[in-house]
């Protein structure tokens, strides 16, 4: 039996790793450690809650006002303290957060061979996102086994000089996290949302937390959904990212309209009933790009660049920046122009179809070298089950 070590820290790892630890945690041929950073330590620990997991280790970072030296720090020190990485196989991490960045690197000094899920994603742009871009590209040097959604992130790879049999192309886990959701959800999770079922108006997701939006751009995209908010016609839902940076210039310029709902950040099943409730999506998030695309929703990127090219080439997202006429001018063309709304909202998805949990387990066996799974124990595995919540 291998062990295999999940590192994980953020929520959006959370989302995207749920799959492979409930699939990992039903396959004999496996034994699952999960170490968590901690790096958001509420938004992570609910995520989780929602997912029925439990970490088997826990270094509880998170401090306020951190830096992303001083997370990057805390965690190297806490692998550096612990044992946490002893034993292992292989060790996953995901993306491009502080918390990949620093278990990459603990896990490539203790000679534990990489697996970098969502690997390949590219913006071209050092500085955007910043620090994802870098970040990934860091782990790109020391990973062994590169998980690649798309063929686009493929070709990144491959243009980097890693090869080609070291990745292999799956799809990307969130979508079979969000089959999952949308089979499970339940309520909107704020009592201020408890009517949108019943509201005829169309309803708009808006969401800005990225460090390239805060400043000047929070103000722009504030600005814009002020303005937006001026028809009657429209109810703007707003989950509020708990970051100063955005708490204080977003809430001082929406609070009080009627048609805008300020809402803290929701769980995550509340979160896709919220998104299948949604017609349009603003938002900065790199989860919007994957998400609203794969539910059908014309989703507007308020940002310069992007890693997910492809959503953007199939027409399901278009990049809008952060210019407050921007933003009006591409809400109002979604709202007024049929023909629009129905290209964005029919286009092709290009990532995944539900099985990119059966795929990268499959590449890890044959990575670790042991025997493929019987095909009844894939099929099973490559589905969640929702957890026993209690009070």
């Amino acid at each position: 039996m291998k062990t295999i070590g999940i590192i994980l820290g953020t929520r959006p790892e959370a989302v995207k790793f749920a799959p492979l630890i409930h699939a990992l945690r039903e396959d004999s041929r496996f034994h699952l450690r999960v170490i968590s950073t901690g790096q958001h330590r509420e938004m992570l620990t609910h995520t989780l809650g929602e997912f029925g997991i439990t970490p088997d280790v826990n270094f509880d970072i998170m401090e306020p006002g951190q830096s992303l030296t001083d997370v990057t720090h805390r965690a190297l020190a806490r692998f550096s303290a612990t044992s946490a990485l002893d034993g292992l196989d292989v060790a996953l991490v995901h993306g491009d957060t502080a918390t990949t960045l620093a278990g990459a690197l603990a896990a490539f000094q203790a000679e534990v061979p990489i697996v970098h899920v969502e690997a390949g994603l590219r913006s071209g742009v050092a500085t955007s996102p910043f620090p994802e871009e870098g970040n990934r590209k860091l782990v790109a040097q020391m990973a062994a086994l590169h998980l690649a959604p798309t063929h686009g992130n493929f070709a990144n790879l491959i243009r980097e000089g890693v090869p080609e049999k070291n990745i292999v192309i799956t799809g990307n886990t969130v979508v079979d996290a969000l089959h999952w959701g949308m089979e499970n959800v339940t309520g909107y999770g704020d009592p201020l949302l408890d009517d949108l079922d019943d509201d005829p108006r169309r309803v708009i997701v808006a969401s800005a937390h990225h460090r390239v939006s805060h400043g000047a751009p929070m103000q722009e995209i504030a600005d814009a959904l002020a303005d937006i908010a001026n028809r009657h016609d429209v109810r703007i839902v707003i989950p509020v990212h708990p970051n100063p940076a955005v708490r204080n210039v977003i809430v001082p310029a929406l609070e009080g309209r009627d048609n805008i709902d300020l809402v803290e950040p929701l769980p995550y099943l509340a979160f896709c009933k919220l998104l299948q409730r949604s017609d349009i999506i603003v938002s900065d998030s790199s989860g919007a790009e994957e998400e609203g695309p794969a539910l059908g929703i014309p989703t507007l990127v308020l940002r310069d660049v992007t890693e997910r090219h492809e959503s953007l080439a199939t027409g399901a997202a278009r990049l809008v920046s952060r210019s407050r006429p921007q933003i009006i001018a591409e809400v109002e063309r979604l709202l007024n122009d049929e023909e629009a709304y129905s290209s964005m909202a029919n286009a092709i998805y290009p990532y995944g179809d539900g099985q990119a949990t059966a795929r990268s387990i499959e590449a890890i066996a044959d990575f670790l070298e042991v025997p493929k799974a019987r095909k009844d124990a894939m099929a099973h595995r490559s589905t969640l089950r929702r957890p026993v919540l209690t009070a």
